[in-house]
């Protein structure tokens, strides 16, 4: 069975982002509905999968990082108000037997994702 996992790189100090929270929504026809937030660990992951067993399948997925939250927690240098706020991630699944991965890379500035493995 297929998976989804992430997690989050603070390029600004070079560590994992651990505290930064994480939203997943299922998206359709019908609007967004929101599967479940969490936050990141100490090693920038979720402890478990956003996603996995009965409830992976295909379908269009949103995952919204809280980048500005996060940043303002390190305090780190920012505009005020943030370039930043919450950072919204849209993609697809289109094989329900395949592993996904979707990792952030941030900073107070600017951020890139890409599908890992």
């Amino acid at each position: 069975m297929g998976k989804l996992t992430t997690h989050v790189l603070d390029l600004a100090s070079g560590r994992p982002a651990a505290g930064l929270g994480v939203a997943l929504y299922r998206r359709s026809a019908a609007g967004e509905k929101l599967i479940l937030q969490v936050s990141t660990n100490s090693d920038g992951r979720t402890d478990h999968p956003l996603l996995a067993g009965e409830d992976f399948s295909i379908g269009e997925y949103e995952i919204v990082f809280s980048v500005g939250r996060y940043f303002q927690k390190c305090q780190a240098l920012q505009s005020s108000p943030p370039f930043l706020g919450d950072v919204p991630v849209r993609f697809s699944i289109a094989d329900a037997a395949a592993a996904y991965h979707v990792p952030l890379l941030c900073s107070p500035w600017a951020y890139q994702t890409y599908r890992g493995s």
